[in-house]
């Protein structure tokens, strides 16, 4: 079994056993920084709604709430430990200097919105909730945007799924291949950050005349 497969397997038993508990837990880690991505998770919840052992609204419910959570937690590890902490710990969240320094900016250019329209973005939503806590953004604007794009991204994953219906085995099936792509893009990028690593460490040799 791959390691996609295998991530499925763990998720899709947790829904089984918990219900709309397991959804609310699974969302609460995917906005963590946890490696829960919301794409194992929704379009599985969709598929229950369509066998009839869920349904709709209280699916949208749970999973939104748990994004709220998950979205709060990181907005106070943001607010509370601020750059320093980000800076400290941020490399165990593979985050860096240069990702805060980034979201900085995205924030000076797109101000508070980009709260919102970074729920539809892979792998940003993630970590969008940390730098916005560092902001000190307004936290009743922060809940706003959180509410409306988590709860737009995840009634849509759940849709997909229900769409899907009796298709699900054969998507369960494409895990390997989903295996394949991500172990080019992890070999892609350990090759582009030690290249840079390399490069950093060259730059800094000053020859001595």
């Amino acid at each position: 079994m791959g390691l996609t497969a295998f991530l499925l397997e763990f998720f899709v038993k947790i829904i089984e056993n918990l219900g709309y508990t397991g959804v609310f837990v699974l969302m609460t880690f995917e906005s963590m920084i946890l490696p829960v991505p919301s794409e194992a998770v929704m379009p599985f919840a969709g598929f229950l709604w369509h066998e009839g052992a869920m349904s709709f609204w209280p699916i949208i419910i749970f999973s939104t709430l748990g994004s709220i959570l998950g979205s709060f937690i990181s907005y106070a590890i943001g607010k509370y430990g601020g750059r320093p902490f980000v800076l400290r710990f941020g490399k165990y969240l593979l985050l860096n200097e240069h990702h805060l320094e980034s979201t900085e900016r995205f924030f000076q250019r797109f101000g508070e919105k980009a709260i919102f329209f970074s729920r539809f973005i892979p792998v940003v939503r993630h970590f969008i909730s940390i730098p916005a806590g560092v902001g000190n953004m307004r936290i009743g604007k922060f809940t706003v945007y959180t509410v409306i794009g988590a709860g737009m991204w995840n009634a849509c994953l759940a849709y997909i799924g229900f769409k899907l219906g009796e298709e699900w085995e054969r998507v369960r099936s494409y895990g390997e291949v989903i295996d394949i792509i991500l172990v080019v893009l992890i070999v892609a990028a350990l090759a582009y950050f030690i290249t840079k690593r390399v490069k950093e460490i060259r730059g800094r040799k000053v020859p001595t005349q």
